[in-house]
């Protein structure tokens, strides 16, 4: 899972004792981080832990397991039939092998699917839903309570409505990250017209018109078309207002544009990763100036090593040389190095990390004087670490459904008890005429009157830390302090020279594992306009900047009412397209990313012009 079990098993202590102390349902989704259905059915053991275990309430509980979980066959079907293409440029054309190396294969739920199961039980206490579009929960909750009782269909709430609800779900996925400065946690008020209002729950921070903007740029291929599960919503006409607290804003006049209204497939996108091979790390830190001042070719000489001892392998390898921190000649300072050996058998990458090891430690080098020991490593007490079979994307694709397919019925097959654990097996092809599949439990055997209301135990609650009291209640040390308000407030510096000093949010992060998306935000609209007319920001830049050809570059654009330049580029190592989280990457979430843009030198014209506009 994403995070350990115990990371999963302390905070649904909090949220369930809070759901049945408040008499709130809780819905999460993408369950264990990836959704798969081994991990939905973890977590329901976790909650069945809780409520039936030793320090639980044991009030009865109707929790629904959603699966997301697609079999090989209906893939390779839909496949044969020219229904899967590529998500985005980058993404390789799918085979056959690609299907049958994925360990296993989910699809991401779109709101439907969530949407049957709260219909079909609508007394439930908690989802567990497996992988899902990120809002298609929060869709779901407010299509429920509009749509009441009646099985129309989704698209019948027209498309002013969907895109309200659609809208806030992608704001709402991330917490408080809409508002000034980011916090942790922002509530949604959502009004039947598909209005909605969003305030972050922390005192000290305040959403603002251009911070709820601008988060629909975020983790998205484009910031105003967001494609998704059944339909695209449209940020083209939203507006965005501040209202009178100065603290909230409202939005309106976001569409979402159904693929049923216009007759289109429905699409879902697929996920699907293989193993790839054994990785082992090593890694230890080089002090010595007359080293770190030689740094490339030092490491050079190491790989060489490390081929020459594996020269009578016959099995395949890999090693990669990562060095982090300052190796500048002129100023020569501490190196962190990793090495990453990639290869058939977890005993070869062991031995190739090992080997990289003892020549870092004792590699000669020009004017070394000293002989005992090049590299400080060691720590945790292990000179190598085995980190086992290696993972990589090979399935991320959108396949087409038939009709009805996109929701949920129910499998009673699915979850069974199988010697103590919760099993879900592959879906079958033979059940009623959807993908998902979701399964009911029930769990305690009080009712709400007889079982104690207890809310989260002292232990539970957040450590207090000092100027973190408000109100008499205890905050997260995460929560935003006014001395922390107060430094991240952003003034044009005296002297300006790059990008960096006019941009409040310079940021990268993925779109996907193939894409890596670019945000900046200027700080008011005079700025913004006079970067936007200055013709300093273009595809063509972009791809000089990241050593790109111009038709490489996947979007650019500015965005008006962010005051916001966005452009998107396929992850590349290499020269070559690559995978987030495949051998040899430094930078899962792509988060480091915006350091060519920050640096970016600004024409001495259009300095003279900031200057003079510096003051508004």
């Amino acid at each position: 899972m994403a995070c350990p079990k115990a990371s999963y098993i302390r905070d649904l202590k909090k949220l369930l004792a809070l759901a049945h102390k408040r008499n709130v349902p809780l819905i999460f989704s993408s369950a264990g981080g990836d959704g798969s259905d081994e991990h939905v059915d973890e977590l329901i053991d976790v909650i069945r832990d809780i409520v039936e275990g030793e320090e639980g309430s044991n009030r009865n509980t109707k929790v629904l397991a959603v699966y997301s979980g697609v079999s090989k066959s209906t893939v390779k079907e839909r496949l044969a039939a020219g229904k899967i293409k590529g998500c985005g440029p980058p993404v390789p054309t799918l085979t056959n092998n690609d299907i049958e190396n994925a360990t296993r294969i989910v699809a991401q739920m779109g709101v439907e699917a969530f949407l049957d199961v709260m219909r079909a039980h609508p007394d439930f206490d908690v989802i567990v839903g497996g992988r899902a579009y990120d809002p298609s929960p929060y869709v779901a909750y407010a299509a429920f309570h509009t749509l009441g009782a009646t099985k129309e269909p989704l698209h019948a709430l027209g498309e002013e409505k969907l895109g309200g609800f659609f809208h806030m779900g992608k704001i709402m996925e991330c917490g408080a990250q809409c508002a000034t400065p980011k916090s942790p946690a922002a509530r949604a008020t959502i009004y039947t017209d598909g209005t909605f209002d969003v305030i972050p729950l922390d005192s000290n921070a305040r959403c603002i018109p251009v911070s709820v903007a601008a988060h629909t740029l975020y983790e998205k291929t484009r910031p105003d078309l967001l494609l998704g599960p059944g339909g695209v919503l449209d940020l083209t006409k939203s507006t965005y207002e501040q209202l009178l607290d100065q603290r909230t804003v409202r939005v309106r006049g976001s569409l979402f544009h159904s693929l049923a209204v216009s007759g289109s497939p429905y699409t879902v996108k697929l996920e699907g990763a293989k193993t790839r091979g054994y990785r082992t790390l090593t890694m230890g830190a080089f002090k010595d100036p007359i080293l770190t001042g030689q740094i490339d070719k030092f490491l050079t000489r190491v790989h060489n090593y490390v081929t020459y001892q594996h020269r009578e392998v016959d099995q395949w390898w890999e090693v990669a040389l990562h060095k982090f921190g300052a190796w500048d000649k002129e100023a020569p300072g501490e190196v962190w190095v990793m090495c990453e050996a990639l290869a058939q058998t977890q005993e070869l990458a062991t031995s190739l990390a090992s080997t990289a090891r003892v020549a870092c430690v004792h590699g000669p080098y020009p004017g070394q004087k000293a002989t005992s020991g090049n590299l400080a490593f060691g720590m945790g007490g292990l000179t190598e670490i085995e980190m086992g079979p290696h993972a990589e994307f090979c399935i991320y694709h959108v396949m087409d459904l038939e009709v009805g397919e996109e929701g949920a019925s129910e499998r009673p097959g699915r979850g069974e008890m199988m010697n103590g654990t919760s099993h879900a097996p592959e879906v079958s092809d033979d059940t009623k005429n959807t993908i998902f599949a979701y399964r009911q439990f029930s769990f305690g055997s009080l009712d709400a009157s007889q079982a104690e209301t207890k809310g989260p135990s002292n232990a539970l609650r957040p450590i207090s830390t000092e100027g973190s009291e408000r109100n008499g209640t205890s905050q997260s040390p995460y929560s935003v302090t006014k001395d922390y308000l107060s430094a991240t407030e952003f003034y044009l510096p005296a002297t300006i020279a790059t990008l960096g000093d006019i941009a409040p949010v310079l940021r990268s992060k993925n779109a996907g594992p193939y894409e890596i998306t670019l945000d900046i935000l200027f700080p008011n609209h005079s700025i913004y306009n006079l970067i936007k007319k200055s013709g300093l920001l273009t595809t063509e830049k972009i791809a000089s900047l990241y050593s790109l050809k111009v038709e490489d570059v996947i979007y650019c654009g500015f965005f008006d009412q962010a005051w916001a330049f966005k452009a998107t580029i396929p992850r590349m190592r290499g020269g070559n397209y690559a995978i987030s989280g495949s051998f040899g990457e430094e930078d899962v979430h792509g988060s480091q990313q915006y350091l060519q843009l920050m640096r970016l030198e600004l024409p001495e014209a259009l300095v003279e012009k900031l200057s003079e506009k510096a003051v508004l």
